[in-house]
């Protein structure tokens, strides 16, 4: 089986981004492209069009500016949707359209209120339309696991026969289990007569857990493109995640004999970028990206890592971009020292850029003893967040005990860079933090989120805060990290707020009816 491979195809931009709680512009849409790029993505799902101008913006601009990796854009099985994703990839060097319609018997009476030949037909002319366009077509039937098999088999056949060049088996509520999705896909190689003509690819959901399991014994029966996620985001509880998948197929190649394109000592700060740009944590115990994935407690264990780490180890942690050094850098540390630290950590920094981190270290430095590779990515992901500010935040000092009023005084910097100032009361100290921020900003929103983790160990640790905010039926995403998490957490509502103030110059509307 030499020589198998299997590509990957990322949707975190598109199911990825349809999580509920999160939302990316099309800057932050962009950076995560390139960075998937680098990671060695094949194809990109990059959005869907004809949901909303941002949406397409964002397509087209992620096409005119990457370079190897085909674009995708989702779209509707009607005319109108397929010219439009036509127009956002067009600028690609190479570029894919993938449509998507309903199948399962449940679909076509609620959803769709069509009947089996009416979707037949529909399927091949609008397969038929998009292969105008460009030779790249991808078709889901919606649902497939739950679609009456004689009718799946009929209509890969019709799209293949009208032009498709990848079909999607989609688990879309992730109601299969390993043996039967394996199964499905060895009775489509079996009952479709002209599937030799396209690539069999699959995408599966995570409602039972079972998103990365049923991928891989896709894989494992025929299958050669997955669809899957960075942190396994997504609707619902979201995909198969794309680390797990990749490091399962490296790791067990002697079972799958199968490759990919990844360069998998980018995971770690791919994962980094989407969890600080969606808002969405990676838990602990997450397999491969975990903070807790390559650490170890029990003593015999410890005992075990000591004297050969693959005794508990399967897998390198520097294999997957995992920074395993617990000491890096001190506040007698110089700028050239802090640069090449941070190139090994995967970060290139302009002068302008790397003058204002090194700035931020020392700060650091001089509150906390030992600094960690985690919290350089900590201090990097600052400094990221301060390129989408509308208010900056200069100052915050607050008076509180428990036989006092809360008070907060925050001073920022505005839009024209004038200096703004006001105090506030409140019933805790980030409540009168917040309140006081109110007062300048005078943005209605609603906090429904507040959360805070130690970014590593120690009374000196840094604390990190995440926080969601609502308006307008809209949710927006803040995060900061700081060594006072009184300051952390007006970091993370000022992210929010610009994020906000941002998102009302360019809106977007929300995405529906998704494979």
């Amino acid at each position: 089986m030499k020589g198998e491979h299997v590509l990957i195809f990322d949707t975190t931009l598109r199911d990825g981004e349809q999580a509920a709680g999160t939302s990316l512009n099309p800057n932050e849409k962009l950076e995560i492209a390139l960075q998937l790029e680098k990671l060695g993505i094949d194809i990109i799902e990059a959005g869907f069009p004809i949901t909303s101008p941002g949406d397409f913006e964002a397509v087209r601009l992620i096409a005119r500016e990457l370079s190897s990796t085909t674009i995708c854009a989702l779209s509707h099985a009607n005319k109108e949707a397929i010219d439009r994703a036509w127009e956002s990839v067009r600028p690609a060097k190479k570029a894919r359209i993938h449509i998507f319609l309903s199948t399962s018997s449940m679909h076509l009476a609620y959803q769709l209120k069509k009947s089996q030949d009416d979707v037949l037909k529909l399927a091949g002319n609008m397969v038929a339309h998009a292969r105008g366009y460009l030779e790249d077509i991808e078709f889901t039937p919606m649902d497939s696991t739950r679609t009456d098999t004689k009718f799946l088999y009929e209509i890969l056949q019709a799209v293949i026969e009208s032009g498709a060049t990848t079909v999607n088996i989609a688990d879309t509520v992730g109601y299969a289990t390993p043996g039967e999705f394996g199964r499905l896909i060895e009775s489509i190689i079996k009952n479709v007569p002209n599937i030799s003509k396209a690539l069999i690819s699959v995408h599966c959901h995570n409602d039972l857990g079972l998103g990365v399991a049923n991928s891989l014994e896709a894989v494992r029966k025929g299958a050669r493109q997955i669809e899957c996620t960075v942190n396994g985001i997504g609707e619902r509880a979201g995909n198969a995640a794309m680390e797990e998948v990749v490091m399962a197929l490296k790791t067990r190649n002697d079972l799958f004999h199968i490759a990919t394109s990844i360069d998998t000592s980018q995971i770690y700060k791919t994962s980094r970028m989407v969890s600080e740009l969606t808002g969405f944590i990676v838990p602990q115990n997450k397999a491969i990206v975990g903070a807790n994935a390559f650490r170890h407690q029990s003593g015999i264990h410890q005992d075990g890592i000591i004297k050969k780490a693959g005794t508990y180890e399967i897998m390198n942690p520097r294999e997957v971009g995992v920074p395993s050094s617990a000491l890096v850098l001190g506040k007698l540390s110089g700028r050239h020292a802090f640069k090449e630290r941070l190139l090994e950590l995967g970060y290139a920094l302009d002068e302008a850029a790397l003058s204002h981190a090194f700035k931020a270290f020392k700060e650091l430095a001089d509150k906390k003893k030992e600094i960690t590779d985690r919290d350089i990515q900590a201090l990097i992901g600052e400094e990221l967040r301060t390129a989408i500010e509308v208010y900056h935040l200069e100052h915050v000092g607050v008076s509180c005990g428990n036989h006092s009023m809360p008070t907060a005084t925050v001073r920022l910097t505005g839009p024209n860079r004038e200096v703004l100032a006001d105090a506030a009361l409140g019933t805790g100290p980030v409540d009168a933090v917040y309140k006081a921020i109110n007062r300048i900003v005078r943005v209605p929103n609603t906090l429904t989120e507040f959360s805070v983790s130690s970014i590593t160990e120690g009374i000196d640790a840094l604390g990190e805060v995440l926080i969601r905010i609502e308006s307008e039926g809209a949710t927006y995403t803040g995060r900061g990290s700081d060594t006072d998490i009184i300051v952390a957490s007006a970091k993370a509502y000022m992210n929010a707020l610009n994020r906000l103030l941002v998102s009302k110059r360019s809106p977007r509307e929300e995405n529906v009816d998704e494979p």
